[in-house]
């Protein structure tokens, strides 16, 4: 068996995949960025992402997948899912084996894990678009925090940027440790360190516009106004927006104790 160690980016995947055509690697089993220290006689190999190798790979795929057919590629990587890398390998060398396309082979079972796991990104950006809060800081810079189950960044700063073309804006990903922040121009990557104290109330309100705690609350009235009692039905409600997400939801902070 053979561990493939890579920096854990599309690119360095698509590096490691070459390669181990180009080394002849038949068991895999892929590690971002160290060993996993949890295969005792399994050798190393180290991937250093090299763009011409990722895109022979890529190059070849687009031969025989449809453009669709590579998005689901990408967002199944970045599910995160367990051995999301092993099972796009299998999808690939399935790709690869036929001339025709083979994307829609669900009895094929890589085909299958891969569409899935496209489909759970795609179901994350999408509440991640609708779920995102932002909050104004005294300097005019409105930031937002999430927790998505996926790596959902660079799939939604596209229609953050369209939408808020006149804000510079910050949404940051505290399971990643890392941002994306729109200057009025482009959107770039950040990574911030945060202490403990970052995200105490004593803290938000000293970074926090005056008027930040007056449109919270402002928004939170609006909130409870538009919901009828009567008509309330919690099992759906947390269906369409699961408790893990309140904590981040100005409209939900006042509840989460409750």
């Amino acid at each position: 068996m053979t561990e493939v160690i890579y920096d854990g980016t599309y690119e360095g995947w698509l590096t490691a995949v070459f390669e181990i055509y180009e080394y002849k690697f038949s068991d895999i089993v892929f590690a971002k960025k160290e060993t996993s220290g949890t295969l005792l006689f399994a050798d190393s190999h180290w991937v250093i992402t090299d763009i011409s190798k990722a895109k022979r790979v890529l190059d070849g795929l687009k031969k025989r997948l449809s453009a669709g057919g590579l998005a689901s590629m990408y967002n199944a990587f970045l599910s995160e899912v367990p051995q999301i890398e092993e099972t796009m390998l299998q999808f690939t060398k399935h790709v690869l084996a036929n001339a025709k396309n083979v994307e829609d082979d669900f009895t094929n079972n890589a085909v299958w894990s891969l569409k899935k796991a496209a489909r759970l990104t795609g179901k994350e950006s999408h509440r991640m678009e609708a779920f995102v809060r932002f909050k104004l800081t005294k300097d005019q810079l409105y930031y937002a925090i999430i927790e998505p189950d996926c790596d959902v960044l660079p799939l939604i700063e596209n229609h953050f940027k369209k939408r808020y073309a006149d804000q510079r804006w910050l949404i940051y990903d505290t399971k990643r440790k890392y941002g994306i922040y729109y200057d009025l121009e482009n959107v770039s990557v950040i990574e911030l360190q945060f202490n403990s104290q970052t995200f105490s109330s004593k803290h938000l309100t000293e970074i926090c516009d005056e008027k930040e705690e007056f449109f919270q609350n402002l928004w939170r009235r609006y909130f409870s106004s538009v919901n009828i009692e009567s008509r309330k039905n919690m099992k759906l409600h947390v269906q369409h927006m699961p408790k893990r997400y309140w904590k981040n939801l100005i409209e939900k902070i006042p509840t989460l104790n409750k």
